[in-house]
């Protein structure tokens, strides 16, 4: 029954036999310094009828709010985990610390406070955040959690681009989903139905002028080439790291651009003088080359899917009438992008993407994983180390007969060639995913600037996340040498007041210049409930939501990385 009633309607969707469409759903949007993001098992209605699906959000039924946030600002993020199991939140394409990245090792169990901060050095782009647990990151992501960040700056801002968002400047996360006959979603690599932003068989109205379409791959394992279904051109003029220095017209007998898992794109469409007409966004993965993610076409399964090799609908697209101010015309620049040299870069890293046989703990891929580095990952080993602001450039060699979009954590990176040509155009500017496909090799230049620490890792991975949970993962620290010889064990020395409080508490330290890289606070069980990474201490920490009862806080020095813990009193 399953079988027909998904090969109807991809049928409807693909061929336009049914007019039945849903309205694309816009997040919701946070704006400022200090956001609160509640992660939470909750159900939401994803089938028009039947049973609702049970799924994962953030704030909301699933998926998240788009967060706004300007370059130079410090951004304060409060991040409750209230799902049954333990996760993580990585803010995807950010350049922070390593103990605000969100990665498998900041790890937050259920009905913990995580409470990282950072400032903003990533120019205007548009970046995402999502689950990172290492072995549940699919689980977590196909139940629809994660979310938009936009960032802004003076550069962009003074450019004339559509930034109405919803209006003129559109997100749309794209991913598919197997639902079963019970409007649940499976738990697979590939999925029976496409949607846009969680909305089966979408349609949204756009004014008829340009439009930017911020688009995010957001599937767990599929690549989509995407165009639009009359085969017009549009002009790219963003990718993973932020606007190009100039946009790129992508035009030709057939338009495409393939977006690889964890990938983004910016785009501007020009609807204009086509009030009344409709358009869809489309994924041709029919022409895809084989063994890219998508291009495949199982009939049997954990790989099986009624998408593999097909060319299917996304979103159906409304023209509207004109808005007020619209935007007529594409400028001719945009920012200017400085990229490191070549001839800067200490030394190329050589990073292997391959298959491996014999493997025995690993339950979908087994015998035969991805691996990078000829390993499968270990979350207690680090691959590499960097030295703080080190230019590098990384070979990635695949000798995989599978393409892996691959990303990097912490950088942004200037692609210099792919299998030893130069990348067009339109790959020219800031990334941190790239598709590397069976038997190539690309480099790419990046540097290691601003943050180091030895304890916590930055990693990188392949980013479908069915091969991330298996162990196609690495890792790397960025250390600075200075001061690494004085380091000696020490307790640290300090008391808080007051105790018992019911609201905030403060510290007072034996050395002025005490420097504390993690706080922590736990229960009589031994729970943390709430995780504070480089804690500002200098105006207390807010104990008021916790329970009444006794707790022990437990700072970690920043040089020596000891632990010192002392009890206070809830009441």
């Amino acid at each position: 029954m399953k079988i027909i009633t998904l090969s109807f309607v991809l049928l409807i969707s693909q061929f336009g036999f049914s007019q039945s469409y849903n309205n694309l759903w816009i997040p919701d949007t946070l704006t400022g310094t200090d956001f609160t993001l509640n992660i939470k098992d909750t159900f939401a209605q994803i089938v028009n009828t039947g049973n609702q699906t049970i799924t994962g959000g953030i704030n909301g039924k699933f998926w998240g709010p788009t967060l706004f946030i300007n370059k130079g600002d410090t951004v304060h993020m409060n991040v409750t985990n209230h799902l049954n199991d333990s996760t993580t939140l990585h803010w995807h394409g950010m350049h922070l610390p390593a103990v605000m990245d969100g990665g498998p090792h900041q790890i937050i169990p259920p009905g913990t406070t995580w409470q990282p901060y950072w400032e903003v050095k990533n120019q205007a782009s548009t970046l995402w955040y999502h689950p990172h647990m290492h072995e549940m990151a699919q689980e977590q992501v196909t139940k629809g959690i994660g979310g938009f960040i936009i960032v802004r700056d003076a550069e962009e801002s003074a450019l004339a681009l559509p930034r109405k968002y919803g209006v003129d400047d559109i997100p749309i996360v794209i991913t598919d989903r197997d639902i079963n006959s019970q409007n649940q979603f499976a738990i697979v690599p590939y999925g029976d139905s496409i949607m846009a932003n969680l909305t089966l068989r979408a349609q949204y109205s756009v004014p008829a002028q340009y439009v930017r379409l911020r688009l995010l791959n957001g599937a767990i394992e599929t690549s989509y080439n995407l165009g639009f279904s009359d085969n017009r051109s549009f002009y790219v003029i963003g990718t993973d790291g932020g606007l190009l220095n100039t946009p790129v017209l992508i035009n030709g007998a057939t338009p495409r651009y393939l977006l690889s898992a964890g990938e983004r794109v910016e785009i501007l469409v020009d609807f204009s003088g086509q009030s009344g007409n409709s358009v869809f966004l489309k994924a041709y993965n029919q022409s895809l080359a084989n063994f890219i993610p998508g291009s495949e076409s199982f009939p049997n399964g954990p790989f099986a899917s009624f998408l593999g090799h097909t060319n299917y609908n996304i979103v159906k697209l409304n023209v509207a009438s004109t808005t007020s101010n619209p935007i007529t015309s594409v400028p001719a620049t945009l920012v200017n992008n400085s990229y490191p040299l070549e001839q800067n870069a200490a030394l190329t890293r050589t990073i292997t993407l391959s298959d491996s046989t014999g493997v025995t703990s690993v339950p979908i891929l087994g015998p035969n994983a991805f691996i990078l580095g000829h390993q499968l990952f270990n979350i207690n080993t680090i691959n590499h180390t960097i030295p703080l602001n080190q230019t590098e450039i990384w070979e990635l060699k695949s000798s995989s007969v599978f393409a892996h979009p691959f990303h990097i954590h912490d950088v942004e990176f200037k692609i210099l060639t792919i299998n030893g040509a130069t990348p067009p155009t339109y790959q020219q500017g800031w990334k941190d995913v790239i598709l590397v496909e069976g038997g190539k090799t690309v480099r790419f230049i990046a540097k290691f600037d601003d943050y180091a620490d030895a304890t916590h890792p930055f990693m990188y991975h392949c980013h479908i996340a069915l091969h991330e949970d298996e162990g196609m993962m690495g890792q790397f620290v960025v250390t600075d040498a200075v001061g690494l010889n004085e380091i000696k064990p020490n307790e640290i020395d300090f008391a808080i007041y007051p105790n018992p409080t019911n609201d905030h508490i403060y510290f007072s330290f034996a050395d002025e210049n005490a420097d504390i890289y993690y706080l922590s606070i736990k229960n009589l069980n031994g729970k943390t409930v709430l995780m504070l990474p480089k804690p500002q201490l200098e105006n207390g920490v807010d104990v008021s939501n916790l329970k009444k009862g006794v707790y022990f806080i437990e700072l970690t020095d920043n040089k020596t990385k000891s632990k010192t813990s002392k009890k206070i009193i809830i009441e």
